[in-house]
């Protein structure tokens, strides 16, 4: 992708002032009728939902889903129907435009002096298409390395995501299919052992069918090692917690809940890059309740609102101030787990077009079966 990262995270650190009253919709259909959210498991709280309704006047229901591809599916299946807002990330957004899913944001009404600066120009790669804005930035995260501290020996200065696969390992370790296989790509490429650049083959079919023929060779060649494989957030703090997992590929979120939970889990960024991405606000073509979808958004990008999603989850929100009114244990989380090296050195994720959605699943459905 094209955008600036170094910029993205300087403009993280930037936050200013907001305007003083972000609520100006306030329309009385908009409280006539219930919010439908439909998000990731986890992101939307009682607490969100009750000053989200005590701030507005609106009711809100939440559904959870678990993955970006349980989202897609959902709205093909209705047409773009049954919610008002859902949170999937930029990179997928030009396949909801390709099925014909989503509508347009009005950008005219949202208070982008809530977001950060650099959220909003660094979603314009996916959330931008032919001119037009369908999305409006919430969140980023990254997925990286978690290990348990007492019975693994890592070396954050020089860890890889080929430290997976290291035989002391043998039986312990849990990452996401089609994640890992991306993990596996990134570790080959460095050593130069990939027939194309593994950036540009997103690219490019032919290019990545030959890249994925090499990295499923060595990914099936490491599956004994596997303790389990996680594509929810619960399976993956479940890999640790009870099925004898002592590290992983996981998203940042996975360590953090384990953290708090008092386990001997750490997280850092492998030499490769830590892969992240952002997530954001969009709305499904059909939704009924249009007003509120902007009062949410706007709700949403206070600094008490970015904060309660942090709280909730442990990614970084990207409603600006939020970040001066995170508890000590979130903000201890964040330093110790990258270093300015790290955040300089993001793997962001390319734009997930269909075609490649599909040979991705393909070729993560054969791992997984060998």
């Amino acid at each position: 992708m094209t955008i600036s990262r170094r910029k993205f995270l300087k403009g993280t650190a930037a936050a200013g002032a907001l305007a003083a009253s972000p609520f100006y919709i306030n329309s009385a259909l908009a409280q006539s009728r219930e919010l439908r959210i439909y998000a990731w498991a986890g992101y939307i709280t009682n607490e969100m939902l009750d000053d989200f309704r005590a701030k507005t006047g609106i009711n809100a229901t939440f559904t959870p889903y678990g993955t970006n591809d349980e989202l897609l599916n959902s709205l093909r299946a209705t047409d773009g129907s049954g919610f008002d807002i859902i949170m999937p990330t930029v990179d997928r957004v030009p396949g909801y435009l390709d099925f014909d899913l989503i509508q347009p944001l009005d950008e005219s009404r949202i208070n982008w002096d809530g977001a950060l600066e650099s959220a909003i120009t660094g979603s314009e790669v996916g959330g931008v298409v032919g001119g037009k804005r369908y999305f409006a930035p919430s969140d980023w995260g990254t997925e990286a390395i978690a290990y348990n501290t007492e019975w693994t020996n890592i070396n954050r200065d020089t860890l890889s995501y080929g430290d997976l696969w290291k035989p002391e390992h043998a039986d312990g370790v849990t990452v996401r299919g089609h994640s890992a296989l991306a993990g596996i790509g990134l570790w080959l490429e460095k050593q130069g052992k990939l027939p194309y650049p593994f950036l540009e083959s997103y690219k490019n079919e032919t290019a990545m069918r030959a890249n994925f023929d090499v990295i499923l060779k060595v990914a099936t060649e490491h599956k004994h090692m596997i303790a389990q494989f996680w594509d929810t957030e619960n399976e993956a703090q479940g890999a640790f917690r009870a099925n004898g997992a002592i590290i992983g590929q996981t998203w940042d979120s996975t360590a953090f809940n384990l953290i708090q939970e008092g386990e001997p889990i750490a997280y850092a960024a492998p030499v490769e890059g830590a892969m992240a991405w952002m997530e954001g606000f969009v709305m499904p073509k059909n939704a009924q309740n249009v007003d509120a979808v902007y009062e949410f958004i706007n709700w949403y990008y206070t600094p008490e609102a970015g904060a309660m999603f942090v709280k909730a989850t442990g990614y970084n929100s990207t409603s600006r101030g939020a970040d001066a009114l995170l508890p000590p244990e979130t903000k201890a989380f964040f330093q110790n787990s990258y270093t300015q090296r790290d955040l300089d050195n993001l793997w962001w994720w390319p734009i997930q077009e269909p075609w490649y959605v599909a040979l991705r699943n393909e070729y993560q459905d054969r791992y997984l079966s060998a």
